[in-house]
C-alpha cells in the first residue's frame, strides 16, 4: 500500500468550551467560506503531519475543511470541502437524507428520486405485499408518478447546517458536578438555546452530545413526510446471497430499492396527499458510468449509528469474550427455527422474512466482532494504548488527577459482568427472540395502567394497544414461536445464576416434568392472547372482566415474574456500575485528548450526519486468502442453485447474462456487481452513497466484511472493509432487467474519467423558496453528461 500524508489534529482540553472553534462559528453561522477562512487561520499551528497508511475515522461534514480536505486530496479526491458542505450553495450535503430514522439515503435525480438499500426499504415492500401482490418474491416498478405506492410513518431527513454549541450546552458546568447535575444543567441552557435558535418555521432544531458530552452540535433539519415506493427488485436480487452470504465477500447482492420524496406546491413538507408533487431538491447526485478501480477514492457520506472507538480494554474483553457470545447463542436457537419453517411455507416465508432478516443481520454481525476482535488482537493494542497513556500521565504533574482512571474501571466491569450478562440473555429472551412473551408483556402492560390511573388509564392503554395487536397477529404463527420459547426458555434456566433466576418458571417447569417441550405446550394451549379473534372479543368486556382474563393466563404470569425478576435482581445494581463507568468514560475520553497531543481524534458515531473517506481496496483475511475488490455477475451464476431460498436467479437475469447483454453497463463484457472500499461504516450507513473523487455515484453502501465488523470498536486497516453494489448494476438492473427506462432518464449519468466537459447547469426555477430550490447535480467541470 503506498503511504500518503496523515494529518493529525492537536485537540486542546475539552475541560472548557473550545474558545477558537467558538468565536469564529458563532460570528459567521451563515457564511460558510468565511468560517472555514477563519478556523483555517486561527487553527493552523495546531496540525502536524506524518505519514500513515490508514484512513480511519467518522468526521463532522462542517470540518472536513479543517481536518481532512488536504488528506482526502491526497487520495484523489477533486473536489473541495466547501462542494461536500455548503450552507451558502447546492452541495453534496444536500442530496444525502436519514431515510426512515435508522438507514440512509440519496437523491439522484431532480424529482426527487431516492436510491437506498433494499434491506431499507424492506418493510414498506413487504407492507405492500402479499400472496397476489408479492413484491416481496416478484419485485416492484411503478409505471407512472401515480403508480407509486405511499408509505405511512415513513420519512426522511435533510441536514439544512450544522453548528458548534459547546459553548452555550456546558455554561456553569463544572468537573466537580455529579452526572445527574450536570445533565440537568446541560438540558435547560439548551432547552432555553433551542427556542431563540435561527431556523424556518418548516425547520427543526436537534442536538447531539459529542465525545461523551465534552462537545456538542446542533443540527437544523428538514423533515419530508410522503415517501413514495417507486421500485425495488425482488429478493432473489437485493437480498441474494440472504443470511449466507451477509456480512461476507466476495458479495453478490443487488440490495438497492427505490422511493421518491413529495412535497406540497412550494415544494416544502407536507403530509401525504394526492396532491402532493416530486420534490425538487437543492443538489443530486450524478451516476458514474466509469466504475471503479483499485485505489480510486471514495466517499461514504451518511447517518452512522454507534461506534465506541475510545472503550478501555476491559469493555472490549467483556464484549468479546461475554456478551457477544451470549447474544449470538440465543439467536442461533431462534433462528434456526425460523429458517426451517420459512424454507417449507411461503406463507411463513412472507410473515417472517423482515423479522428475520432483522434478527439474522446483528447475529452474523456479531460473530463476525468476535473473530475480528481476537484476530487483531485488539484487547493487547488497548493494553499496550493503556500502557502509553500511563506513562505519560506519571511524569505530567498537571495529569495526576487521571493516574486512577484505569484501575477504577478495571473493578467496575469486574463488578457490572455478572450483571451485563444476565441482562443480555433477558433483553434477547423477553425483548426480541420469544414472541409470545412481548406479546404477553404489553397485556401486562394494561395492569399497570389499570393500577396508575385506573379505568380511564387501562382504557387508554387499550386503544393504544389495539393498532400494535393488527399488525403483530398478521405476522404471527403460533406454532412457530412454541418452539422458540421451548428453547428459550432452556437457555434461561440453564445459563443464568441463581440470583436471576424465575421462581415462577421454574414452577411451571417443575408442573411439566422437566420437560421444556411440555412447558411450551401448557403456555400457548392456555393462551387466550394468541388467539387474535379472542382478544378483540375479551377488550368488549368490562374492565374488571379483561383484569381477571389477563391475570389468570400463565403466560402473563411467567412474563410478570421474569420482569420482577430483572427489575429487582438485575437492572438496579446494573444501572449503579453503567453510570460510575459512563462517568468515568467521560473524564477517560477527555483525559485521552489532553495526553495524546498528536493524536487527531474523530467523534464516535451517533446518528449524526458523518463523513468517511478511503480507496477501492482488496484485502488479505488469512493465510493464503486474497481478496479483489470487484465482483461480477459470473459470480452470481456460479452461486446460483435453482429454486434456493438464499441463492436462486431470475430467468430473466439468466438470460441477460447468457447474451452478454449488459448495454452501457458493463465493462469489458463483463458485468460488475460489487466492490470493497476502506471507508470505516457502520450500521446506519446502509443505503449510503459510495461517491467518487469528483462528486458522482459509483455504489450504494450496504455492509462490511465479516472479519471487520469489529470496527464499531476496534479500526483496523488490514481487513476493515465497507461493501458497496455497484452503481452500474444498480443501472442494468432497473434498465435491462426491469425494463423502468422513465427511471434512467430522470437520471444524469456521467463519464468523469473520460475527459469531456459536463454541460451548464440547468437554470434556476422561478417561485422556488431559496432554501429548497433545485439545482444541477454537477459539482465540477469534469463531470460529463450521459452518452
Amino acid at each position: 500500500m503506498v503511504a500518503f500524508p496523515f494529518i493529525f489534529f492537536v485537540y486542546p482540553s475539552l475541560s472548557s468550551p473550545h474558545p477558537i472553534l467558538k468565536t469564529a462559528l458563532e460570528n459567521d453561522i451563515n457564511d460558510n467560506s468565511k468560517i472555514m477562512k477563519k478556523l483555517i487561520l486561527s487553527l493552523t499551528f495546531l496540525f502536524v503531519v506524518r505519514l500513515a497508511f490508514a484512513v480511519e475515522g467518522m468526521w463532522l461534514p462542517l470540518l472536513l475543511g479543517l481536518l481532512n480536505e488536504a488528506e482526502m486530496q491526497s487520495l484523489g479526491m477533486k473536489m473541495t470541502a466547501e462542494d461536500i458542505y455548503s450552507v451558502n450553495k447546492g452541495s453534496l450535503k444536500d442530496a444525502i437524507v436519514q431515510f426512515g430514522g435508522g438507514c440512509t439515503a440519496e437523491i439522484i435525480s431532480g424529482q426527487g428520486l431516492l436510491l437506498t438499500n433494499h434491506h431499507c426499504g424492506f418493510g414498506s415492500i413487504q407492507q405492500h405485499s402479499s400472496l397476489e401482490h408479492n413484491y416481496l418474491e416478484d419485485g416492484f416498478w411503478a409505471k407512472t408518478l401515480k403508480d407509486e405506492l405511499p408509505n405511512e410513518g415513513l420519512t426522511v431527513t435533510f441536514i439544512s447546517r450544522i453548528e458548534d454549541v459547546t459553548a452555550v450546552a456546558l455554561a456553569g458546568v463544572t468537573d466537580d458536578m455529579d452526572k445527574r447535575l450536570r445533565q440537568s444543567t446541560i438540558d435547560k441552557n439548551l432547552e432555553g438555546f433551542k427556542s431563540s435558535a435561527k431556523k424556518e418555521a418548516y425547520e427543526d432544531i436537534m442536538i447531539r452530545p459529542f465525545f461523551n458530552g465534552n462537545q456538542y452540535f446542533m443540527f437544523v433539519t428538514v423533515t419530508y413526510k410522503d415517501i413514495r415506493l417507486v421500485g425495488a427488485p425482488p429478493s432473489s436480487i437485493g437480498k441474494f446471497g440472504a443470511d449466507t452470504d451477509n456480512w461476507v465477500w466476495p458479495r453478490h447482492t443487488g440490495d438497492f430499492s427505490m422511493f421518491r420524496i413529495y412535497a406540497d406546491k412550494n415544494n416544502l413538507p407536507a403530509e401525504y396527499s394526492p396532491d402532493n408533487v416530486p420534490m425538487k431538491p437543492k443538489h443530486f447526485l450524478p451516476i458514474s458510468l466509469d466504475g471503479v478501480a483499485e485505489g480510486d477514492f471514495t466517499l461514504v457520506f451518511g447517518f452512522p449509528g454507534r461506534t465506541n472507538e475510545y472503550l478501555p480494554s476491559y469493555a472490549i474483553e467483556q464484549l468479546a469474550d461475554v456478551l457477544d457470545p451470549a447474544r449470538v447463542m440465543v439467536r442461533d436457537k431462534t433462528l434456526a427455527i425460523w429458517d426451517g419453517a420459512m424454507r417449507a411455507d411461503a406463507q411463513v416465508k412472507i410473515q417472517y422474512a423482515s423479522k428475520q432478516a432483522g434478527l439474522a443481520n446483528a447475529w452474523k454481525k456479531w460473530q463476525g466482532e468476535v473473530l475480528g476482535l481476537h484476530k487483531t488482537g485488539a484487547v493487547a493494542k488497548k493494553q499496550q494504548y493503556e500502557t502509553d497513556f500511563k506513562k505519560l500521565v506519571a511524569i505530567n504533574p498537571k495529569f495526576a488527577k487521571y493516574q486512577n482512571l484505569l484501575p477504577q474501571f478495571e473493578q467496575l466491569y469486574k463488578d457490572i459482568t455478572p450483571y451485563a450478562e444476565a441482562k443480555a440473555y433477558y433483553d434477547e429472551i423477553l425483548g426480541s427472540n420469544v414472541e409470545i412473551l412481548r406479546l404477553a408483556g404489553r397485556f401486562a402492560n394494561l395492569l399497570k395502567a389499570y393500577d396508575k390511573n385506573g379505568a380511564p388509564g387501562m382504557a387508554d392503554e387499550i386503544r393504544d394497544l389495539k393498532p400494535w395487536l393488527s399488525g403483530f397477529y398478521k405476522n404471527y404463527r403460533p406454532e412457530i414461536d412454541q418452539r422458540v420459547f421451548a428453547a428459550q426458555m432452556e437457555v434461561l434456566v440453564k445459563k443464568l445464576g441463581k440470583d436471576f433466576q424465575s421462581a415462577t418458571l421454574n414452577q411451571m417447569l417443575a408442573n411439566a416434568n422437566g420437560n421444556y417441550d411440555k412447558l411450551a405446550e401448557n403456555m400457548f394451549s392456555n393462551a387466550i392472547i394468541i388467539d387474535s379473534a379472542a382478544v378483540f372479543t375479551m377488550f368488549d368486556k368490562p374492565m374488571d372482566e379483561i383484569m381477571r382474563l389477563v391475570v389468570e393466563q400463565p403466560i402473563c404470569q411467567l412474563v410478570i415474574n421474569l420482569r420482577d425478576v430483572y427489575t429487582k435482581n438485575i437492572t438496579p445494581k446494573y444501572n449503579e456500575y453503567n453510570d460510575q463507568i459512563d462517568n468515568l468514560q467521560a473524564t477517560y475520553m477527555r483525559a485521552q485528548m489532553e495526553v495524546f497531543t498528536n493524536k487527531k481524534f474523530y467523534p464516535d458515531a451517533n446518528s449524526t450526519m458523518r463523513c468517511s473517506y478511503g480507496q477501492v481496496q482488496g484485502y488479505h483475511p488469512q493465510d493464503a486468502v486474497t481478496y479483489a475488490a470487484q465482483t461480477y455477475l459470473d459470480g452470481v451464476m456460479e452461486k446460483y442453485v435453482p429454486g434456493d431460498y438464499e441463492f436462486d436467479v431470475p430467468a430473466r437475469i439468466r438470460e441477460l447474462y447468457d447474451k452478454k447483454d449488459y448495454g452501457q453497463y458493463g465493462e469489458n463484457g463483463k458485468m460488475p456487481v460489487c466492490f470493497l472500499g476502506s471507508n470505516h461504516t457502520t450500521g446506519g450507513n446502509s443505503g449510503s452513497p459510495a461517491i467518487d473523487a469528483n462528486g458522482n455515484l459509483i455504489g450504494l453502501n450496504f455492509d462490511r466484511v465479516w472479519e471487520g465488523t469489529m470496527s464499531d470498536y476496534n479500526y483496523d486497516p488490514s481487513i476493515c472493509r465497507n461493501i458497496m453494489v455497484d452503481a452500474r448494476y444498480v443501472l442494468f438492473l432497473v434498465d435491462k432487467y426491469a425494463g423502468a427506462t422513465r427511471l434512467i432518464k430522470e437520471m444524469k449519468l456521467v463519464h468523469p474519467k473520460k475527459g469531456t466537459p459536463t454541460p451548464p447547469a440547468p437554470k434556476k426555477e422561478k417561485g422556488a423558496k431559496p432554501t429548497m430550490k433545485a439545482q444541477s447535480g454537477s459539482l465540477r467541470p469534469e463531470k460529463l453528461e450521459k452518452e
